[in-house]
């Protein structure tokens, strides 16, 4: 089963604001919860936006340019909770070096008031 088309937009948006580098567009993705959880890739369990946010931040902070490719591998949808499995391609310009990686990413969203927020993201890299 697929996710339905509400969901798979949020990914998207939570993409688009990862690429380009708007924490503020991010901070409307995620859920405000206090156990809303984040696991950037080898790094440790962030919980709470409160945490989480200065985690992006620190990214952007230090990167100059982003170009993110998304393969979905799996997807599916209740009415309110759904997953998202993925690999994420993600090139990193940081002080004029490129650096690429590839990760296996799930992002969970719940559907609060109608909207849907995304309450885990957790990437592994994917050793070559």
């Amino acid at each position: 089963m697929t996710a339905e088309p509400a969901v798979l937009e949020a990914n998207l948006a939570f993409y688009r604001a990862f690429q380009t580098q708007d924490i503020e567009a991010m901070s409307e993705i995620w859920s405000k919860g206090i156990n809303t959880l984040c696991i950037h890739p080898g790094r440790k369990i962030l919980k709470g936006w409160e945490e989480i946010r200065p985690s992006w931040q620190q990214i952007f902070k230090v990167t100059t340019a982003l170009e993110i490719e998304i393969q979905i591998t799996a997807s599916e949808s209740t009415d309110d909770l759904a997953y998202i499995i993925l690999i994420e391609k993600v090139t990193q310009t940081s002080s004029g070096r490129k650096n690429q990686s590839l990760s296996n990413a799930t992002n969970l969203f719940e559907n609060m008031g109608g909207k849907w927020y995304l309450i885990h993201h957790h990437g592994s890299p994917i050793l070559r």
